[in-house]
């Protein structure tokens, strides 16, 4: 079956009651962990996911947008799609679009990934594990992730400690995990994004203390955490 847009996988899934706001719409940090899942089933399927670490590598993923049209809610079933979106020096792109039951288009996101040794944190050329057709070198998307500086007056600032739960199989902060927070400290302030873009800076282990700092400059809001001196995430709201 040709999928829309050139996307080279797509599964569908129904929103639980445990992934949403009050309000019964999804969060968007549980519609990143299920980027984040159909990222990994589609590697999986092409042999370019979890098998990597039989050879000490592994996928980081260094930046994401994600920008909603409408909120799925409570008992929804979506549709969602991916496909590698070409490669552009050491960074790999990847694409998502999420469907309604009427293939309206509800969400999409863009990610860029990159490829480390996992023992050195080395960054390693993603053509040499990454299918050329689905990745292209060549074929770098016009729409990519930017670079997040932070602007603004500086606001509303809170400190949390990294429990168990934040992390993933790498014994690291699940990328989710930082758009959780962001969420939590957007909701303190009574701010609902439909828009994030985060950078992800530097790996963040149990028992960090992140100090979380929020900014305002011209109606743009922005979000920085930090482990003592060193940035591990920025993030932008819309």
């Amino acid at each position: 079956m040709r999928l829309p847009e050139d996307f080279q996988f797509t599964k569908q899934f129904e929103v639980g009651s445990f992934q949403v706001h009050p309000d019964g719409k999804i969060k968007l940090s549980s519609l990143a962990d299920l980027l984040q899942e159909i990222a990994w089933r589609h590697a999986d399927s092409g042999d370019f996911g979890r098998n990597l670490l039989e050879n000490k590598q592994m996928w980081v993923l260094s930046r994401l947008e994600i920008r909603v049209f409408e909120f799925p809610k409570w008992g929804d079933t979506i549709q969602i799609f991916t496909g590698g979106r070409g490669a552009e020096k050491l960074f790999a792109f990847r694409e998502f679009m999420v469907w309604d039951e009427n293939k309206r288009v509800l969400a999409r996101a863009m990610s860029s990934w990159l490829l480390l040794h996992s023992e050195t944190k080395r960054i390693q050329k993603p053509e040499s594990v990454l299918p050329h057709v689905l990745f292209d070198p060549s074929k770098a998307p016009s729409w990519q992730p930017e670079k997040l500086s932070i602007h603004g007056l500086l606001g509303h600032r809170e400190e949390l400690k990294v429990r168990h739960s934040d992390l993933d199989l790498y014994n690291h902060v699940n990328n989710t995990s930082y758009i959780r927070w962001s969420e939590d400290f957007f909701a303190d302030l009574n701010i609902f994004p439909s828009a994030i873009s985060i950078n992800y800076l530097s790996e963040c282990l149990a028992g960090d203390k992140i100090e979380l700092s929020g900014y305002e400059e011209d109606g743009r809001r922005f979000l920085e955490g930090k482990v003592g001196s060193k940035a591990v995430f920025l993030v932008k709201i819309g």
